[in-house]
C-alpha cells in the first residue's frame, strides 16, 4: 500500500487514493489559517490496508509544510494524532488559537 499514490485533489477539497478502481478519500476545506478534516472514507473492498492512514499522514504532512494548524472533526483523523504524537503540535485547541 505505500506505493500507492495520494494526491491532493484541491478542486474538490480532498485527499485521495485510487485503488484497485477505488476511491478513498479525505476531505477537508480550510478556515483562516487553519486546514478543517471533516471525514475520512475508505469502500469495504479495500479497507484494512492502511489506505486511510496513509491519507492521514499525508494531509497532516500537508498542513505541517504548509504552516496550517489542524482542525481534526473527522474522527479517524483525530485518533491517528492520539496515536502519532508527532502532529499534536499541529491541533488547533481552541476556536480563537
Amino acid at each position: 500500500m505505500t506505493d500507492t499514490p495520494i494526491i491532493n485533489n484541491e478542486e474538490k477539497n480532498r485527499f485521495e487514493a485510487h485503488v484497485d478502481q477505488h476511491l478513498a478519500e479525505l476531505t477537508y476545506y480550510y478556515s483562516r489559517d487553519s486546514i478543517v478534516f471533516t471525514h475520512t472514507g475508505v469502500p469495504d473492498p479495500i479497507s484494512g490496508r492502511g489506505v486511510a492512514s496513509r491519507l492521514a499522514q499525508t494531509a497532516l504532512d500537508y498542513a505541517r509544510e504548509q504552516d496550517l494548524k489542524v482542525v481534526p472533526l473527522c474522527p479517524f483523523v483525530s485518533s491517528y494524532i492520539t496515536r502519532h504524537p508527532e502532529y499534536q503540535d499541529l491541533v488547533r485547541r481552541r476556536p480563537s488559537e
